[in-house]
C-alpha cells in the first residue's frame, strides 16, 4: 500500500508539470493506462489469496479515484487557462470611441435644382413635369422646328422609335401645359434632357430648366427682369450684370443668348426669347392678345459654376469623396 499511496504524489507532479491537454493525455496513461502503473496493480491482484484480495483491491479503488481527482482537476485547470487566454486575446476596449455614423445627403443637382424651384416659386411661378420619351410632334413640330432642322437628326437625338425620342430640352413640357390651361401662364419646367453628347462639359444625360410667361401685357424687357433678378439671387450677388445677345432659336422671335458676368469676365448661361406665334397657333392661343417669354437654362452649368466645380463629369461619377463635400 505504501507504494501505491506513492503513485498517488507521483501522478499529481506529473500532471501539473502538463502545461496542454494532449501531454496530459501522455500521463495518464502512465498511471490508468492498459499497460498503466495502477493498471498492473489491479492485475496483481490475481496472486493475492482470497482473504487479501478484498482489502488490496479497495485500497487500489481509493488510489485510482485519488489520481482520477487530480488528472481531471488539472485537466479544468488547462481548460480554464486556455479559455482566459482566448478572451483576453478577443477582448474589446469598450472606452474606445465608436465608429462614426455615416449621413447622406442630396446631389449637388439636386441641391441645385431646390434652390432653383424655390426662387421662382417666391416670384410666382408654378413647376410643371412632362414624360422624359415624347413624340416627335411636341419634342419638334409645335415648337416650329422644321423637318430639316440639324436637332433632328439621328447624330444629336436619341430615338426610340421612328416617331418618339428622349426629350432633348424641356421645352415639350411647355407645350403640354399650354394646351391644357388658359393664360396668363407662369411655369418653369424642370427635368432630364437627353442629347448625344459627352465631355467635360456635356453629359448624353442632363438637367435643365425651362421658364414660361404667357399674359397680355409681356414684353422682353420682363425677360430681362426676371431673368437677372433669379440669377442674383441664385448666385447671392448683387453685382453680377446678364447680357443679352441676339440669336436664333426657331420657336422665339426674337431670340438672344444669355451671358453673365460678375468679375469682368462673361459666360454664357442658357437661351430665351419671345414665344414665336406658330407654337402659339398648335397650342390654340391667340397671338394677338397674349404673347409670351421662354428661356432655357442648363441646371448642372449653374451646380458648377455655384459649387466650383470644374468637370461636369463628377456629378456623375458617384466617387464619394466628391459627393461628401456637399452633406450639410
Amino acid at each position: 500500500m505504501s507504494d501505491l499511496n506513492h503513485l498517488i504524489a507521483e501522478a499529481q507532479t506529473d500532471f501539473i508539470a502538463c502545461d496542454a491537454l494532449p501531454a496530459l493525455e501522455n500521463a495518464k496513461a502512465k498511471y490508468l493506462g492498459k499497460t498503466g502503473l495502477l493498471t498492473d496493480a489491479l492485475k496483481g491482484l490475481g496472486k493475492l489469496s482470497a482473504e487479501e484480495r478484498p482489502a488490496a483491491g479497495a485500497a487500489i479503488n481509493v488510489v485510482k479515484q485519488a489520481i482520477e481527482q487530480a488528472l481531471n482537476a488539472r485537466r479544468e485547470a488547462i481548460l480554464d487557462a486556455a479559455q482566459a487566454q482566448q478572451l483576453a486575446n478577443e477582448s474589446l476596449d469598450i472606452t474606445l470611441p465608436a465608429r462614426a455614423q455615416s449621413r447622406g445627403g442630396l446631389h449637388p443637382v439636386t441641391l441645385t435644382l431646390q434652390r432653383i424651384e424655390q426662387l421662382f416659386h417666391s416670384i410666382g411661378f408654378d413647376v410643371a413635369n412632362g414624360p422624359e420619351i415624347e413624340t416627335d410632334f411636341y419634342n419638334f413640330t409645335a415648337l416650329n422646328i422644321p423637318e430639316n432642322h440639324p436637332a433632328r437628326a439621328m447624330h444629336d437625338t436619341f430615338y426610340v422609335d421612328e416617331s418618339h425620342v428622349l426629350r432633348t430640352h424641356t421645352s415639350p413640357v411647355q407645350v403640354h401645359y399650354m394646351q391644357n390651361q388658359q393664360p396668363p401662364l407662369k411655369i418653369i419646367a424642370p427635368g432630364r434632357v437627353y442629347r448625344v453628347d459627352s465631355d467635360a462639359t456635356h453629359s448624353p444625360m442632363f438637367h435643365q430648366v425651362e421658364g414660361l410667361w404667357v399674359d397680355e401685357d409681356i414684353s422682353f424687357a420682363n425677360l430681362k427682369g426676371v431673368v437677372q433678378d433669379f440669377l442674383q439671387k441664385f448666385f447671392e450677388r448683387d453685382d453680377l450684370t446678364v447680357r443679352f445677345r441676339p440669336s436664333f432659336f426657331p420657336f422665339t422671335e426674337p431670340s438672344a443668348e444669355m451671358d453673365m458676368s460678375w468679375n469682368g469676365s462673361w459666360l454664357e448661361i442658357g437661351g430665351c426669347g419671345m414665344v414665336h406665334p406658330e407654337v402659339f397657333k398648335h397650342v390654340n392661343i391667340d397671338s394677338e392678345q397674349y404673347r409670351g417669354f421662354a428661356f432655357g437654362l442648363g441646371v448642372e452649368r449653374l451646380a458648377m459654376l455655384r459649387y466650383g466645380v470644374n468637370d461636369l463629369r463628377h456629378f456623375f461619377n458617384n466617387d464619394l469623396r466628391f459627393l461628401q463635400q456637399f452633406i450639410k
